[in-house]
This record gives C-alpha cells, structure tokens and sequence, in this order.
C-alpha cells in the first residue's frame, strides 16, 4: 500500500507490516516517520536493529543480507534498516532488497530510507513489492501556500497559537527548511507559558531567517515575475554557495517557459533618458540574451564584475522591473574577453 506520513499513523494503530519504505528529501518528517515506525516495532518487541548504509560495493548488502538470517542470542525480533540515500540499489541490491522482503515477517522487520525516488526509481520490481506486502511512505515538502496552516498545526501541538501575520513571518523565516521551522517551535514553547499566542515581536525575537531555497522555486518566482522574491531566493542561493552557472540554467528556463513568449515582458517597460538609452533600444530578447552571456563570462573568469549582481539585474528584467537604478547594459560593461 501507499501511506502519507498523516495515514501512517493510523496505519501503525491498527498492526505493524513487514516492510516500510520511506522516501523523501525533506529530513524532518522522514525522520518523524520513522521514529513512528520504529516506535511501533518496539511496543511490537523488536528490540536489535541493525542499519547499513548503501553507498558502493557488494559488502554491505551481503553483510545486511547475513543479518537478516542470522539468529541473535538477545533478541527474538530485530529490524533491518538500509540507508539508500539514490534509491538505485543497483541489480546486485535490488537482488538483495528482494531476499530481505522474502524474509521480512513476524520475526524480521525491513526498513528501507531513501532520497525522492524519481519515476523510473518507483516502478522498480523491489518497490512494488513492498506495496504489495508492506507500505511505501513517500515524504513531500510543505508547499509554501500550506505552509502557514502546518506551522499553526505544530504550534497548537505544542500549545500555542499565533496571530495570521506572525505566521505568514515565520512561514517566510522558514520556507524550504521545517526542521528550523519545528526548532522555532519548540523554541517558543520553552520561552512562552501554555496557550500562549505568538505575535509578530515573539517571532522577530526569538527566530533567524532560516528559509532555503532552490533553484526551482527561483523558477517559480521568476515565471509569476515576484520581482522581491526571486532577488531574495537569489541572495539565499548565494549565500549557499549555489554555482551562477547553474542559476543561470534556471532563470533561462523561466524565460523560456513564458507562456506569452520572452519579448512580451520587455517591450511593456519604457524606455528611460539614461545614457545607455541607445543601447536599450536593442530588440528586448537580445538584451537579455546579452546580459545572460555576460553572466556566463562573469561566472567563467572572462570578464570583470560579479556573476551575482548581474544575475539579480537579469531577474529583474525577467520579473518586468527594468532599467532598475539605471543600471548600464551588458555593453556598456567592461569586459576581459569572449
């Protein structure tokens, strides 16, 4: 079967499966789903557990496989949990994962953590097997729009509750990263008596800025063109230590997918009487292609300037918002070469 970390719990209530995998790139509620499987296996009386972690070679499944059939001396029940951060076993291990499934029962429980299993991924003969005789948890990020609502659900388990605009600030505090975002939480429930209501000054006190970001969410951004939101995901990207070139990669992608086509955006903008008046009168895909060939140069060391600023110009062009601050274009730059 097919559980949500939210079904899971009511799974676990009424038996324990052989078999669970879990999957997800969000490192919070895999872990939460976990520690509600295990929990269970517990209460169940499987107390040894043995965990392997897949990386490469052969050892390790055969090592994880002997576990499994081997007798212990201190427990009747054990489980065997195997960490595969790519969810690509390989055939050796998808060999091995279909001799642990065959053996998972009363006395053997099977635990399989992986990172998002991609389509191919999740029609692999291993994973239907463990639809078949166990469940398959597969964790998805919060979206932001539900956001909001799953920091009010933590807060009133911790009881707490909080005022609209507090919650919209810690849901942009924490976009992309609820582990912070529970941390918080549970911040505020030592530093607040019960029932307390979180206001904006609570959230401003006692929280940093700890949202993340990708580089499709900065699509995202630029294909709605919220000017203020991709420059913030650009400088969250940066300060990761994300490459420009692949940043580079999606802002191109968002121009691309404009469904109205990418000159559309700019013809709208009107021309202002700066220097580089002239030079804006070039064709306004040509523009941004020149300013996206800069940014590559910038980024490979072939020209003078910051990859970053020219990144965020780009952006903004992207989102509507051009001739921001005058800014001179792509040709009116120095530049080393290319």
């Amino acid at each position: 079967m097919k559980l949500s970390p939210e079904t899971l719990t009511q799974q676990l209530k009424s038996r324990l499966l052989p078999a669970y995998l879990v999957s997800g790139d969000e490192p919070l509620l895999v872990e939460e789903a976990l520690d509600a499987i295990r929990g269970r296996a517990r209460a169940a009386g499987f107390c040894e557990r043995n965990v392997f972690f897949i990386e490469r070679g052969n050892a390790v499944w055969e090592a994880a496989l002997q576990a499994a059939q081997s007798l212990s001396l201190f427990a009747e029940r054990r489980i065997v949990e195997i960490r595969l951060p790519s969810g690509k076993p390989g055939a050796a291990g998808a060999s091995t994962l279909q001799a642990l499934l065959a053996a998972a029962g009363e006395s053997l429980l099977v635990l399989i953590v992986t990172g998002r299993l991609d389509r191919e991924a999740q029609g692999a003969a291993w994973v239907r097997t463990i639809e078949a005789q166990g469940a398959w948890v597969p964790v998805w990020p919060v979206q932001r729009e539900r956001l909001p609502q799953w920091l009010r659900d933590r807060l009133a388990a911790a009881g707490l509750s909080a005022d609209p605009a507090a919650l919209a600030l810690l849901a942009e505090r924490s976009e992309g990263n609820l582990l912070a975002a529970q941390q918080e939480i549970s911040k505020l429930a030592l530093l607040l008596p019960p029932d307390a209501r979180v206001g904006v000054v609570e959230v401003i006190a006692g929280s940093a800025d700890s949202a993340r970001f990708d580089v499709f969410q900065l699509v995202e951004a630029l294909r709605s063109r919220a000017a203020a939101r991709a420059l913030r995901i650009l400088a969250s990207l940066r300060a990761e230590g994300s490459e420009p070139t692949l940043v580079l990669w999606a802002v191109l992608r968002a121009l691309r997918e404009l469904p109205e086509g990418p000159a559309a955006v700019y013809e709208a903008i009107p021309e202002r009487p700066t220097a580089a008046a002239a030079a804006r009168r070039l064709p306004p895909l040509q523009r941004l292609v020149a300013r996206a060939a800069r940014v590559d140069r910038l980024a490979k060391g072939m020209a003078l300037g910051d990859p970053w600023d020219e990144l965020a110009w780009l952006a903004a062009e992207l989102c509507g918002v051009g001739g921001v601050g005058g800014m001179p274009p792509p040709a009116a730059m120095p530049a080393l070469g290319g």
